[in-house]
């Protein structure tokens, strides 16, 4: 039995490593990078991180070819910032620049959703969704594919510049270059439509500005994911710096549990057959070598580190091997961990003693705090729950109540108003209707209030009334110039003012905009 619990131990692989931010080589400034060859993880978080990063980059990659039915007087193109018609389309929904609110709800809402999934999971925007996590991603897979795991990438880095280096190397950052420049090529397309910009990207017929965003992109993406990696979440972003202000005793965080692993030991056996405590973590390093930031969870929570557990899966691997129970390391709250720690400390009194923890068959003990996923449903993140939806909730409806018809009317300031010949008064207006359908349609341009005033629109071949039919564009702006006239005799009608109105009879849209008239002497 002695011998079968030797082998298993010894079984465990060892790693030397080192954390990049130990205290003992840790400088008070900037320093030049320490290189970091994480290796690759296996277990369930490393699973979620693969299909996280395939669908986030599905959607980046793909949307701009997604296509989408609008009538012949539209894009087809499901996503479109359309700078030069001044619209955003997505989908069936299309925004104007006056609808920019929309943009900002949803900005809101992003906001809101960061400080949800904050409190509740601790930085998991940050260790499975940022832009700059997911490339490293990439970049990493491409590295793997190319130069090896960790060890063979170490012996690549320290070996002298031989015909086989340089052509990883080389191999390496023209995937790279590849990779970026596709990233870059990606985003213009959501500016224009996609098939027709890239014929002419790749026939130099593009504007300049095309080419000048691919290059930047390209050069960011090349140097943040490829050569700065891990520094540009410690120097360069300012979330792990707030985060604290979203994360409270119930948010779940990664964490290593030492009153379970302390004292760790390489040498178990002879530690248990001398009488000492033996915690169950074996130092085997599998924590630090995995990890993209190169740190040591076993030193608590850092700023550096980015949720992304894969120190998890590291441990519960070895775990396994060891027959021990998985969570050595593992997602926490603060207030289980304190609980817990209290018990294997006899509450801070003695070191850490894991024997207080585990009962006579080595089995947890049932004061032990486990993780519990009512932890979520809290009143922090119900608050912010709540916040979330009602964001949405009011752009949902603000958006299937919205009018697709819009009238801007401007009254002439220089002259307010014209004196005819007959003594009458005449008022000029600039008048926009905005067609915000991707159809055609005719729209009534009429007065209401006034009884004795009349309208003309300049070009148009109708007699004065008090209404005119106007053909309105798709998708366009049509600019009216509407003449309001007042016989001499109906003056005092002048000080009740007037309504213009634009009608779509047929679509059963209307906008009315009251307007003042003036008139000689009138304050």
């Amino acid at each position: 039995m002695q011998q079968t619990s030797t082998t298993i131990y010894n079984s465990v692989e060892r790693h030397e490593a080192e954390p990049v931010n130990s205290a003992k080589v840790r400088k008070p400034l900037y320093e030049k990078r320490k290189k970091i060859f994480p290796k690759r993880a296996e277990g369930r978080f490393r699973q979620f991180k693969w299909l996280v990063m395939l669908i986030t980059l599905g959607i980046y990659y793909l949307t701009p070819w997604i296509r989408w039915d609008r009538g012949p007087h539209a894009p087809d193109q499901a996503v479109l910032v359309d700078l030069a018609g001044r619209r955003f389309y997505f989908f069936f929904i299309e925004i104007w620049p006056q609808e920019f609110f929309f943009v900002a709800g949803l900005l809101v809402m992003a906001g809101f959703g960061l400080f949800l999934v904050t409190s509740a999971v601790g930085r998991a925007w940050c260790g499975y969704a940022c832009p700059q996590t997911v490339w490293v991603d990439l970049f990493l897979v491409v590295e793997r594919a190319i130069e090896g795991d960790r060890n063979a990438r170490m012996k690549l880095d320290a070996g002298p510049w031989t015909l086989d280096k340089i052509w990883k190397r080389v191999s390496k950052h023209v995937t790279w270059l590849v990779i970026a420049v596709a990233t870059g090529g990606a985003w213009i397309f959501y500016f224009a439509d996609a098939p027709t910009l890239l014929v002419e990207f790749v026939t130099l017929q593009a504007p300049p500005v095309a080419y000048i965003t691919v290059a930047i992109l390209t050069a960011t993406t090349y140097v943040f994911g490829g050569l700065m990696r891990e520094q540009v979440c410690t120097y360069m972003c300012p979330w792990p710096r707030i985060q604290a202000a979203m994360l409270d005793e119930s948010s779940l965080v990664v964490t290593y549990n030492d009153w379970r692993g302390e004292p760790r030991t390489r040498h178990a056996k002879k530690a248990i057959a001398a009488g000492e405590s033996v915690g169950d973590c074996v130092d085997c390093n599998a924590c630090v070598v995995v990890c993209p930031m190169g740190i040591d969870i076993r030193d608590g929570q850092q700023l550096e580190c980015i949720t992304c557990a894969l120190c998890i899966d590291a441990c519960d691997n070895v775990m396994d091997k060891l027959g021990k129970e998985r969570g050595l390391i593992a997602y926490a709250t603060l207030s289980d961990y304190s609980t817990n720690m209290a018990l294997a400390t006899a509450g801070g009194t003695v070191p850490v003693d894991p024997n207080r923890v585990r009962d006579a068959d080595g089995r947890f003990i049932d004061a032990i705090r486990h993780f519990d996923w009512r932890i979520i449903f809290r009143p922090r993140t119900l608050l912010y729950f709540g916040v979330w939806s009602l964001a949405g909730l009011a752009l949902v409806f603000a958006l299937l109540s919205r009018d697709r018809l819009d009238l801007n009317v401007i009254h002439d300031r220089n002259p307010q108003f014209v004196v005819e010949s007959d003594g009458s008064i005449r008022n000029g207006y600039a008048v926009k209707l905005l067609n915000m359908i991707p159809e055609p349609r005719v729209i009534t341009v009429s007065i209401e209030g006034m009884p004795g005033a009349t309208m003309k629109i300049a070009g148009h071949d109708s007699a004065d009334g008090r209404s005119v039919d106007v053909p309105a564009d798709p998708d366009k702006v049509t600019a009216l110039r509407v003449f309001v006239t007042l016989p001499k005799d109906r003056l005092a009608e002048a000080a009740e003012g007037f309504q213009i109105v634009a009608e779509d009879r047929q679509g059963h849209e209307r906008d009315v905009y009251s307007a003042k008239f003036n008139t000689p002497g009138a304050k």
